[in-house]
């Protein structure tokens, strides 16, 4: 199916596009820099206007069974199966992942959903008789409105990771995407609102202000927020101490191990996949490895394979652009930076032709870096990049 072209994007909120303020961002494409739709910078009222609405559908959502429930969440999967290809070219689109890695980021957001699907036989409760007359049961009860915050790496994805459990628990569902990627999550309310009932999800667009009026708002019961480390801890302290359920995940830095005995085409072609998949953009993105013992074949191989990405979207050999021209600047520092503490540039993706050039066409490129450590104190070592750096 054909991309809509989303030129000025609304809220949903009860399953209506709803106007928010009237500050806008502009929303560009990684892929040449150029602006491809405007999202709302949503205001505290705005926000209110979407927990007030979730508030409302609570009652009557709650009340339904688990089989219930789970009847909608199978509608609503069977409604995003059916567009799975359009959000997998949004994903492309507003993010820069390369068809196969958007392809992938829609299908893992569905297996959660899918999983939420058995939800009536994974949460039965349990009956103890622990005396004569008298008996401990345990039983799972809705909150009420969980509010999300999500990043930008995974625009299908990480939403899904918690939408689903808390919609099949009874919840209903405030979330916040990324500005940097609006469109695919606003495409998700629209096909939801065609199985859900009005209320159930609702989407908030806005930046960091509006993510902390969300945290900050008294109908909210619950955050759920993936992010970077530094506003994890920022959020999970301010929701707990306004007494609400919090699930904060932060950053990483990966490790990977190469033992003597490993598989030289295998481990190289693996430890690509890694650090470069995805342009680095991923939390679980192996950033470092270690190199147990003398294995020159080893890295020459994870070299020349990492050489031979190509900007693109589509191909083996695809690798998509970073998020946006922050991101090129903070990679580019990062490299420089451990350029200047000693360490050996096998590799440098700041100058790879083919990324310099598609750049200078406009988009955010920059092509795979890997980096030789003579000290274990490089701080490329231990700063999360963010980017296709080994």
């Amino acid at each position: 199916m054909a991309l809509q072209t989303l030129k000025t994007l609304c809220n949903y909120v009860g399953n209506q596009a709803t106007a928010a303020s009237e500050e806008y961002l502009e929303v560009t494409s990684p892929h040449d820099g150029n602006t491809i739709a405007m999202v709302p910078l949503s205001t505290a009222e705005d926000v209110d206007v979407a927990v007030t609405s979730a508030k409302a559908a609570f009652g009557a959502w709650s009340g339904l069974t688990f089989k219930a429930r789970s009847a909608y969440l199978l509608k609503l999967y069977v409604e995003l199966q059916a567009h799975a290809e359009e959000l997998a070219e949004l994903v492309v689109l507003e993010h820069g992942k390369n068809m196969a890695e958007a392809r992938g980021d829609v299908a893992k957001g569905l297996e959660t959903l899918e999983y939420a699907l058995s939800l009536p036989q994974l949460t039965q409760g349990r009956v103890a008789y622990v005396s004569n007359g008298v008996q401990c049961r345990d039983e799972r009860v809705a909150l009420g409105v969980v509010g999300g915050i999500v990043p930008f790496n995974f625009p299908f994805m990480v939403p899904f990771w918690t939408i689903p459990i808390a919609l099949g628990m009874g919840n209903t569902y405030v979330l916040k995407p990324s500005e940097k990627v609006p469109m695919t999550m606003t495409r998700v309310a629209e096909l939801a609102s065609q199985v859900l009932p009005p209320g159930v999800l609702n989407i908030v667009h806005g930046d960091a202000k509006c993510a902390q009026a969300l945290v900050e708002h008294a109908g909210v019961r619950a955050i759920a927020f993936v992010g970077t480390s530094m506003v994890a801890e920022q959020i999970y302290k301010r929701a707990t101490e306004l007494g609400k359920r919090v699930l904060a995940l932060g950053g990483a830095k990966n490790h990977l191990v190469a033992l003597p005995d490993c598989d030289v085409e295998m481990t190289a072609q693996d430890v690509v996949n890694s650090f470069a998949g995805c342009a680095g953009e991923r939390c679980m993105a192996a950033s470092v490895l270690l190199v147990v013992g003398e294995q020159p074949e080893l890295v020459e191989r994870i070299v020349a394979k990492a050489r031979a990405l190509e900007p693109g979207s589509d191909g083996a050999r695809a690798m998509g652009p970073v998020i946006d021209d922050a991101a090129v600047t903070r990679i580019t520092l990062s490299i420089a930076r451990a350029e200047s503490e000693g360490a050996e540039l096998l590799l440098d993706g700041r100058s790879e032709p083919s990324f310099a050039e598609r750049r200078a066409r406009g988009g955010f490129w920059i092509g795979p870096s890997v980096i030789r450590h003579t000290a274990s104190t490089d701080s490329a070592l231990h700063d999360e990049i963010f980017g296709p750096v080994l």
